[in-house]
């Protein structure tokens, strides 16, 4: 079991990332939003993560775990602040005209992490200090905050903010003659979305040892998108698996290209064409799971009591 943990706990960990970037972007699409956002907010965290640890709280050994939460606080307060300040404006837009504003969004981070002097511009930030000896200890951190953005979330779908978001996602304008403030709803899980993403780059720059521009990129948010769409974009539940699947795919492809007698042009094509085969499993999910692999209201109770046919 340790050598399994040693071995794969690097990969393991980033399925727990990949599944919170994943209700990161879950989040906006409660309110019916198409936010390409997340990767901004992930990069912007891990850079507050990476100079705060390289030139503010500078330490001998390793990294103690109550700054890393500390970064982790100050990184989801500036991204919320963020996420507010883009989401106003931004959140006016709907359909592709938001995607088109966050990618735009997203470019302008990446070219100010390029040419800012504190963001180490092209080559970005190294020798980030580590709060753990080994990934897999990663786990403290990863797999608490993973229950905690569930659980939230969860409670969220289940109380009167949850309702008023699903309500603008299904009709906007029946929404507003409601008494429901659109604008408020869907920039409070924007924020929210930011906050989280924000907080899994602060941990995420510990954990790489590295942050570069590369972080924050319109792939990786097409990359987010698919963990969200093919795992399910009508449950959190949904995102939380997809983000593990998707995120643990390319490694799995590329470790099943060394099993032992494979034919070699088998073992060739999955070593250099795993990422063919992740986009025709993109393709092909979409095509046949088009409410995703969890669908909505798989873990939900029916509100309706069932009718007994001898009492009426």
């Amino acid at each position: 079991m340790n050598d399994f943990l040693s071995t794969y706990g690097f990969l393991i960990v980033s399925m727990l990332f990949g599944s919170m970037l994943g209700i990161s972007l879950y989040l906006p699409l409660m309110a019916g939003q198409l936010s390409l956002a997340s990767p901004g907010f992930y990069a912007v965290g891990g850079y507050i993560a990476a100079i705060l640890s390289t030139k503010v709280f500078v330490t001998t050994g390793m990294f103690p775990i109550p700054l890393l939460l500390l970064e982790m606080a100050i990184a989801g307060i500036v991204c919320g602040i963020l996420g507010i300040l883009v989401g106003v404006p931004a959140l006016r837009l709907r359909g592709i005209y938001l995607a088109i504003a966050t990618i735009a969004f997203i470019e302008i981070l990446r070219i100010l992490s390029l040419n800012l002097e504190i963001t180490g511009g092209a080559v970005g930030i190294f020798g980030i200090p580590q709060p753990f000896n080994s990934p897999i200890e990663y786990l403290w951190i990863a797999l608490p905050l993973l229950l905690l953005s569930m659980a939230f979330v969860y409670r969220l779908e289940n109380i009167r903010i949850g309702r008023a978001l699903v309500a603008i996602r299904e009709d906007e304008l029946a929404a507003d003659a409601m008494g429901i403030d659109p604008t408020y709803y869907k920039v409070l899980a924007f924020t929210l979305g930011a906050i989280l993403a924000g907080v899994v780059g602060a941990v995420s720059a510990h954990f790489l040892n590295t942050w570069n521009a590369r972080q924050g990129t319109f792939d990786a948010s097409i990359v987010y998108l698919t963990f969200v769409l093919i795992g399910g974009s009508r449950s959190f539940l949904g995102a939380v698996l997809g983000g593990m699947v998707f995120t643990a795919m390319p490694e799995l492809l590329r470790f099943g290209a060394d099993i032992p007698n494979l034919p070699l042009f088998i073992a060739q094509f999955l070593k250099d064409g795993r990422l063919i085969i992740f986009g025709l499993l993109i393709v092909l999910g979409t095509i046949f799971f088009p409410q995703g692999l969890v669908p909505a209201g798989l873990f939900k109770r029916s509100s309706q009591r069932k009718i007994n046919p001898d009492k009426m």
